[in-house]
């Protein structure tokens, strides 16, 4: 078993709702913190941190619909397709990413 497996599984395992409720009532935030937190809170196996704009510049640059095609799709080797949430629908992921993308721009000088 590859290490990012056992992380994964471990995260799957761990259970959900491990992020904080910032009480933005952004419409990702939920979805963010069942699923996504686990992961792009810390950077476990490459996932690029909320709020590090270095990391997420060029992944914004591709487009909302590119990092959705990406999360549906998965990005090997540690992020499966719809990351750790299955049940997720297509507006709940583009919202969680959305979430995300506005923690994650370069702040304006």
């Amino acid at each position: 078993m590859k290490w990012w497996h056992a992380a994964v599984a471990g995260l799957a395992l761990a259970g959900c709702d491990g992020g904080v409720d910032s009480g933005s009532g952004h419409p990702g935030e939920q979805t963010y913190n069942r699923y996504c937190f686990s992961c792009h809170a810390t950077g476990i196996a490459s996932a690029p941190r909320t709020g590090d704009a270095e990391a997420w510049t060029p992944r914004i640059a591709k487009g909302m619909d590119a990092l959705l095609q990406s999360t549906i799709e998965g990005v090997p080797p540690g992020m499966p397709p719809y990351g750790l949430c299955s049940s997720c629908t297509e507006e709940e992921l583009a919202a969680a990413i959305d979430y995300m993308v506005e923690r994650s721009r370069p702040e304006e000088s």
